[in-house]
């Protein structure tokens, strides 16, 4: 060094070295500095995965049990209309006894008129339920919801055990049912830890444990009954317990495994708010008409309303002759409940290998001609259940149902969630599944009413002709 670089360096000028010794250290810095972010990305990253799989496992368990009664619904309500201590089930008979001489339905039949009245009123609490729970999940957290939603649905399970009448089993589905927010917390929980990237993965999970749990449910719940004798008063006590188990293992995942996603400074300030928001999911005038939709132009909110309306229709018709079909297999088929397991096992396939294999890797330009092509697949389905004499018709007519559900509410969904502002396509969904959760509320009480008065012939080819409706709508729509 020379002797002016030293006595630049003595009153604290840099130097050359020194200048090398900087960039060093800020190198370090900086490697120091991208580790850290990193790391935190991983972190983040890994507690969002983390999150999601428990959301999955937690759904996994509430569907299984859910499931399980489906194949076990017509033989528990003939074992009502012939035990019933409490009364209910013959009083009811009474008052409507005079119309059902007057159209002539059968007194077996009216186990289908009840079934469809205790669907519609599981679909209905659930619709009112959702947003509110979602409301004071926003407010509250996640974690605290979960767990009171969790814990009715386990006490709905216990309450079936115990159901030795009528009355009973109906407080049993009335509590189940309001209890039903968690599916809609588990979407929320979803977005919470996820970005717009990885969201779509976090919901492609969601549809894997719909379709094990309806695959995997109906089979447990008719493996106990081949097992049971149902001529004793109490064979359903083992399916219940059953339920309560996967019930119970649900909450002890919720409690001990789920962490809360929305933190305090991110949740609404006042309740007031978030119930008042919640409301607007609750008005149908509201939801019919997207309102809680601002700052888009006229063409997307006249898309939105097409779509819901579209949606609406189809999934009242569609549900109101899908729950009868266990009816139908029961009564003019004799269908046992393994029978109807095995019927439930193949349409569940078929619906997981197309959503698996197919639905979602569709481009986004064969969306509305999947959504329409499976719209008016559904009218032959119910057109054929409806013909069905024999086994083969049947089978035929619900394969054609399972390809048709593969893709419908998957491409409509899609479809709809295309308009709207970013910050705003919780909200489209949400007023979406409020739709979708009110015509499956009207749907089956409406199509057992059908059944019972009409008859399953009449009732399918006439709700598989006016399912040509919404296809043509959907195809005509400008969108």
């Amino acid at each position: 060094m020379t002797a002016t670089a030293k006595v630049r360096s003595r009153n604290g000028c840099k130097t050359a070295d020194d200048n090398n010794g900087g960039e060093e250290t800020f190198h370090k810095d900086h490697i120091k500095l991208t580790k850290g972010v990193e790391n935190a990305a991983d972190s983040i990253i890994n507690n969002s995965r983390s999150m999601v799989t428990t959301v999955f496992i937690s759904l996994l368990f509430d569907l299984l049990a859910f499931t399980m009664i489906l194949p076990l619904m017509p033989s528990l309500l003939e074992h009502y209309r012939q035990n019933d201590s409490s009364g209910l089930y013959s009083m009811l008979t009474r008052r409507i006894s005079w119309f059902q001489q007057m159209v002539g339905a059968p007194e077996r039949y009216i186990s289908v008129l009840y079934g469809g009245f205790l669907g519609s009123m599981f679909s209905f609490l659930q619709f009112v339920a959702s947003p509110i729970v979602g409301g004071l999940s926003d407010y509250y957290g996640r974690k605290p919801l979960m767990l009171i939603c969790g814990t009715g649905i386990a006490l709905s399970y216990l309450l079936w055990a115990l159901s030795n009448n009528f009355a009973l089993f109906v407080l049993a589905r009335f509590i189940g049912g309001i209890s039903k927010g968690n599916i809609s917390l588990c979407m929320s929980i979803i977005t919470d830890v996820s970005s717009v990237k990885t969201r779509a993965i976090g919901m492609a999970l969601v549809g894997v444990a719909f379709s094990v749990g309806f695959i995997a449910g109906p089979v447990i719940g008719a493996l106990f009954a081949c097992t049971l004798n149902k001529k004793s008063e109490s064979w359903y006590v083992a399916p219940a317990l059953c339920a309560f188990t996967l019930a119970m293992c649900d909450l002890g995942i919720i409690a001990f495994r789920l962490e809360e996603t929305l933190p305090k400074d991110k949740r609404v300030k006042e309740i007031s708010s978030a119930i008042s928001y919640a409301m607007q999911f609750l008005d149908v005038r509201s939801i019919f008409n997207f309102s809680a939709i601002k700052k888009v132009s006229q063409k997307e909110i006249n898309a939105l309303r097409k779509i819901g309306l579209i949606y609406f229709l189809y999934l009242f018709l569609y549900s109101g002759l899908e729950f009868t079909v266990t009816f139908l297999m029961f009564h003019k088929f004799g269908y046992t409940s393994m029978d109807q397991a095995k019927m439930f096992l193949m349409t569940g396939v078929v619906m997981a290998l197309l959503q698996g294999g197919v639905v979602r890797r569709l481009p986004p330009q064969a969306t509305k001609p999947c959504a329409v092509f499976s719209l008016y697949l559904i009218v032959p389905a119910f057109i054929l259940v409806g013909l069905a004499k024999d086994e083969r018709l049947l089978y035929a007519g619900m394969f054609l149902f399972a390809i048709s559900t593969a893709f419908a509410v998957t491409c409509l969904t899609t479809l709809v969630s295309r308009y709207g502002n970013d910050d705003q396509k919780g909200s489209v969904l949400g007023i979406f599944r409020s739709l979708g959760a009110l015509a499956r509320a009207i749907g089956p009480v409406v199509g057992c009413i059908s059944f019972w008065c009409f008859g399953s012939k009449l009732t399918y080819i006439t709700g598989g002709i006016l399912l040509l409706y919404p296809a043509y709508a959907l195809q005509r729509a400008n969108l």
